[in-house]
C-alpha cells in the first residue's frame, strides 16, 4: 500500500467510519508524515457546563485520544513502508489506547478547537504521543499524553 493511500484511508476511517467521531463532528484538517491536525466546531450538544457554555471535558479527552491515535498510526505507517496492504491493515486494526493522561489547563471556550500531537517514543509494541488541544485563538486548553498499542 502506498503511503498516501494509507493516509487517505486513515482520514476516511476517522472522519466517516467511526460513529463516535462522526457524532463529535471531527474533521482531519491535515494528515501527513510531518503533521496531524484535527478540528472540531463548538456546538450546543458538546457543552458540559451550560451556565458557562464551555466544552465538555469528555469531548476534550476524546479529541486528545483520537488525535494521539492518528499520530501513532502515522508513525506506524512510516515504519511499515514497503509492507503489503494486508500487513498494514492487520497492524492498524489492532491499535488501541493503553493509557491516556489529560491535563485540563483552561475552560473550553471558543468557536472551534484544534488538536495536534507529536511522538515522544515509538517502539515495536507501544508508541507514546504528546497532544495539545487549542481554541480558535490558539490558546492551549488541554494537553495529553497517550500510550498506544502498535505491535
Amino acid at each position: 500500500m502506498k503511503l498516501q493511500e494509507a493516509l487517505d484511508l486513515l482520514k476516511e476511517i476517522y472522519e466517516q467510519r467511526m460513529p463516535f467521531d462522526r457524532l463529535l463532528g471531527i474533521k482531519v484538517v491535515e494528515l501527513s508524515l510531518e503533521k496531524v491536525l484535527v478540528r472540531i466546531d463548538m456546538r450546543e450538544e458538546l457543552i458540559g457546563n451550560f451556565v458557562r457554555e464551555i466544552l465538555h471535558g469528555g469531548v476534550i479527552s476524546s479529541m486528545l485520544d483520537l488525535t494521539g491515535g492518528l499520530v501513532a498510526s502515522v508513525e506506524l505507517l512510516k515504519h511499515l513502508e514497503g509492507q503489503g496492504t494486508e500487513e498494514v491493515g492487520r497492524r492498524l486494526v489492532r491499535m488501541s489506547t493503553i493509557d491516556l493522561r489529560v491535563d485540563y489547563l483552561r475552560a473550553g471556550k471558543g468557536a472551534y478547537f484544534t488538536a495536534t500531537g507529536a511522538v515522544l517514543r515509538h517502539g515495536s509494541r507501544v508508541t507514546v504521543v504528546r497532544t495539545e488541544f487549542c481554541n480558535d485563538e490558539n490558546v492551549l486548553i488541554a494537553a495529553g499524553t497517550g500510550t498506544y498499542l502498535v505491535g
